[in-house]
């Protein structure tokens, strides 16, 4: 509730002033106890006026048809009432101050001012007092808005970095799965051939262990890279793409993975960075996935494209018994959002051959 003691203050100094002027037109004493008496009224009204707003207005409406001294308060009521209330109820409150301060003219006119210029700077000054408090609601009303709209903007900031944060979880995961399962694969074949061949001499054990610990310590590296490019809110490194694929299918081949890879690409220097890096991550994970689930099989790779004709990647190995290697089956899941961001297309299926197919279509701009 708003305290009125400034409006009553300002309204005081106002009504004394009527009445002193009401003593100097030589008022009689009986006109002035009256011009008193409904001031002093006037005055205490006001102090009820942000309380009951419209029953106060209105009583003031009607004491100032009686004197001039309940003119300010009047006036102060109908401004109160256009602000606070709807303009429905402003405008019978303004047309009840008309009627009172007209009654007043026809009653106890100003010297030297005809009957119909009162009336027209009766209804002038309500129109202003009306358009006035109309405004000033206006403006509150638009201060209420933007705060509520910056209300809502910190509510929706809040939001955004929740979705941010669970976007950047996802992509950690996603990235994890891509460095980790590949490498770790290869990691566990080694060691499996290790269980089952105890009968291996030596040398071979010597370079398969190096081969376990140079897959380790590449898989913490790239997890390392991973975290990192995560933290710091960068793109991930563009280090890896088409041309790192032969490379790819070289270690695939050590492990004893018999690979026909065929790259059919001109003009890979064009290819975009992301598209690139998504296409190695394709591979990667068409490779991990044979060598977990059809371990011993051949698998077909091939890759080509051009700029304006899009990247196409097909991978294909026969369906073959499962492996000890454990496997999520999200790293398709997580692969096909990849492919999805790039604006490209991710399928997978069983052939009517008994073949498990992987086909990716990745845009590549002239």
């Amino acid at each position: 509730m708003r305290k009125p003691i400034a409006p009553v203050i300002g309204v005081a100094p106002l009504v004394a002033s009527l009445v002193y002027g009401e003593i100097q037109a030589g008022t009689g004493a009986g006109g002035l106890i009256l011009d008193i008496s409904v001031g002093a009224l006037a005055f205490v009204l006001v102090a009820a006026l942000f309380r009951w707003p419209v029953p106060i207005a209105v009583v003031l409406a009607a004491l100032a048809a009686v004197s001039a001294t309940a003119t300010p308060p009047a006036t102060l009521a109908t401004l109160v009432v256009a602000k606070e209330r709807r303009i429905a109820v402003a405008c019978q409150v303004a047309t009840a101050g008309i009627i009172g301060h007209a009654i007043r003219g026809l009653w106890r006119p100003l010297p030297g001012l005809p009957l119909g210029w009162w009336l027209v700077l009766d209804v002038v000054a309500h129109a202003g007092l009306l358009g006035w408090g109309l405004l000033i609601r206006a403006r509150q009303e638009l201060i209420d808005s933007l705060r509520e709209r910056a209300r809502r903007a910190e509510a929706e900031q809040g939001r955004r970095v929740a979705e941010a944060r669970a976007a950047e979880r996802t992509a950690l995961a996603r990235e994890m799965h891509d460095v980790l399962a590949h490498r770790l694969s290869l990691v566990a074949t080694y060691a499996g051939a290790l269980e089952y061949r105890q009968d291996i001499d030596p040398p071979r054990l010597a370079q398969a262990a190096g081969v376990i610990r140079e897959g380790v310590h590449q898989a913490l590296d790239e997890l390392r890279e991973v975290i990192s490019v995560l933290r710091e809110d960068t793109e991930e490194p563009a280090r890896l793409g088409l041309p790192d694929l032969a490379a790819l299918v070289a270690e695939t081949r050590r492990t004893g993975t018999r690979i026909d890879f065929q790259d059919h690409t001109s003009g890979a220097g064009s290819l975009p960075l992301s598209t690139g890096r998504t296409g190695y991550r394709i591979v990667q994970e068409g490779l991990t996935n044979a060598r977990k689930h059809a371990a011993g099989q051949p698998v077909r790779v091939t890759v080509a494209g051009a700029p304006g004709e899009g990247l196409r990647i097909d991978i294909r190995n026969p369906v073959g018994a499962t492996t000890t290697v454990p496997g999520t089956g999200t790293g398709l899941v997580g692969l096909t959002e990849r492919v999805r961001l790039t604006g490209g297309q991710l399928d997978h299926e069983l052939t009517s051959s008994g073949e498990f197919r992987l086909h990716a279509s990745l845009p590549w701009p002239v």
